[in-house]
């Protein structure tokens, strides 16, 4: 498990989950939360009960997002925890509810807006980050009356610039999108790429006037007894990937 140091000052709980803990078995084994995985049903179940434990709540509090790489985000409540969320980034004021994102390499991020106490989580993977995913997130804080000023970020775990190979057609995506994006690739001998996905996503936040902003800096690629990896599963041969879950939730009031 891992923990961010700013969220902890606070009025959050959260947990970057690593996959260990779980009762998974297999390719899966550990703390597998990927409710899309093949993974046994009941497994993945048990090992959300386990999380919605540690946030002492009932497992439908426990809101999970039907990820598919888009720019979309949602506001969320307790009235709609049983609402199937089509998005990739939740918001929410609830403090009844937790907020969580799947991720095996993509990042997890976690965020708290002071002013008007909202909490939050976002899927990043490089099509959402270059699509608008934070930007959505952080105008939808505005609509909400947030302050972007206010804003405490936390990047979660995440595939390292070491082992993230992208190919020519990715590479040049990227810089027709903007030549700033130059700095987030390194050429190798192979004419492929290796791209910074935790440094694209912190310059979006800093680009848009975040200033608190930490790093939990796991290489979800190379950490293979902490995280899970899409890109090492795929490696090794394995027809498919557990998930790791990252939590978030404000604190009762009577707390």
């Amino acid at each position: 498990m891992f923990y961010s140091k700013n969220l902890k000052n606070y009025n959050t709980n959260h947990c970057f989950f690593s996959r260990k803990n779980g009762i998974s078995k297999g390719i899966y084994k550990g703390l597998n939360c990927g409710i899309g995985s093949k993974d046994q049903k009941e497994s993945v179940e048990k090992n959300l009960e386990l999380v919605s434990e540690k946030f002492k709540i009932k497992k439908n509090l426990l809101v999970l997002m039907h990820q598919t790489h888009s720019n979309k985000v949602e506001i969320v409540n307790q009235n709609e925890k049983n609402k199937k969320f089509n998005c990739d980034a939740m918001l929410t004021i609830d403090n009844k509810v937790a907020l969580g994102v799947l991720t095996a390499d993509c990042v997890p991020i976690l965020i708290y807006e002071k002013k008007k106490e909202i909490i939050g989580c976002i899927h990043a993977g490089w099509k959402g980050a270059i699509n608008g995913i934070i930007e959505n997130t952080l105008e939808k804080i505005n609509d909400m009356n947030g302050d972007i000023k206010q804003l405490v970020v936390s990047i979660g775990p995440c595939i390292s610039q070491k082992n993230y190979e992208v190919k020519r057609d990715f590479y040049l995506n990227f810089i027709k999108n903007s030549k700033n994006n130059l700095s987030f690739f390194q050429e190798n001998k192979k004419n492929t790429f290796n791209f910074d996905l935790r440094g694209f996503v912190n310059k979006k936040f800093r680009d848009l006037g975040v200033v608190e902003i930490d790093n939990i800096n796991v290489d979800s690629f190379a950490a293979d007894n902490e995280y899970f990896s899409h890109r090492r599963a795929k490696k090794l041969g394995h027809d498919d990937y557990g998930r790791c879950i990252s939590v978030i939730k404000k604190f009762d009031e009577q707390n």
